[in-house]
């Protein structure tokens, strides 16, 4: 009897542990096609047509480049670099699995509209940056930071969408590079953690609830990967921010829900706007909303 129990609480174990590497390798192995940047330019220019003949008139005066750095973790990361000339520089983050391509329609706002220098990096194993699983936003954090000094000019703006919103919020509790005089975040539809998100999508996708699946792969993460989904949480970092901030999310977000914004925004003591774009999906506030999402940055920022 001792044998079989035993064995049954082996094979719950067993099962319980695979389950957890499992979620871990579905939420964190990054694209398999991450370095086809034509597919890329061809997906961006098909959302945005407008975004083709702004960026060959850059490439024409050589004002995109590509940008290698060699991160203080020893990693080689890439950036997307359009230059102006301007004191004034936004650096433009992107979702889970993209890259800096997929948000050039925003570096267009930014230097059309705004006439700022525009910096689009790869996270850490996206596009064509190194790194072999996604850190969602949490260790990108320190690596973002690192982006602002590069680049750093008096002003600046922190612009982050989905995962790349919720990186935002986290580097804005942190110590900012010296010099910058005017440093400002937007966060658009960035979740409040990286556990909260991951275990309403479990709920969702799986039926699943938290326990125990995602105490094991919360643990698993911290052992291989050196940090924890219940560490990584936006909502603490926006708590401690000192910086004005701009929460802007689609009121039909269901990937990562409406309710988080709000919870993040009464979470920021201070110096803050938010904009719930009506009819708005995750991530498509600009789509759904152009001239009303340029107004309320260009307002924020002014």
């Amino acid at each position: 009897m001792v044998v079989v129990v035993v064995a049954v609480l082996m094979v719950i174990v067993a099962t319980i542990i695979g389950g957890g590497l499992y979620m871990l390798d579905y939420s964190l192995a990054p694209d398999d096609g991450r370095t086809d940047t034509a597919s890329c330019f061809r997906e961006q220019f098909k959302t945005y047509p407008e975004t083709k003949p702004w960026v060959d008139s850059l490439r024409r005066r050589g004002a995109l480049c590509d940008t290698f750095v060699m991160m203080p973790t020893g990693e080689r990361h890439h950036a997307l670099y359009v230059k102006t000339g301007s004191n004034k520089t936004a650096l433009v983050l992107h979702g889970w699995r993209g890259c800096a391509i997929d948000f050039l329609f925003l570096a267009r706002l930014y230097e059309r509209e705004l006439g700022y220098n525009v910096v689009l990096p790869d996270f850490h194993a996206h596009g064509l940056s190194e790194g072999k699983m996604i850190q969602m936003g949490w260790l990108d954090r320190k690596d973002m930071l690192y982006w602002l000094s590069v680049f750093r000019t008096d002003t600046m703006v922190v612009h982050g969408v989905s995962m790349g919103g919720a990186t935002t919020m986290m580097m804005s509790a942190e110590k900012q590079p010296e010099g910058i005089k005017d440093l400002r975040f937007i966060d658009d539809c960035g979740y409040t953690s990286v556990w909260d998100e991951f275990a309403g999508e479990l709920k969702k996708q799986f039926d699943l609830p938290a326990f125990p699946l995602m105490y094991t792969t919360n643990l698993l993460c911290k052992l291989c990967y050196g940090w924890s989904f219940s560490e990584a949480s936006a909502i603490d970092a926006v708590r401690r921010s000192p910086y004005p901030m701009l929460f802007i999310h689609g009121s039909n977000d269901n990937f990562v829900p409406t309710e988080m914004v709000h919870h993040l925004y009464q979470a920021k003591p201070s110096k803050k706007a938010i904009w719930i774009a009506e009819g708005a999906e995750h991530a498509e506030s600009y789509m759904k909303h152009r001239t009303e999402y340029v107004q309320k940055v260009t307002d924020f920022l002014n």
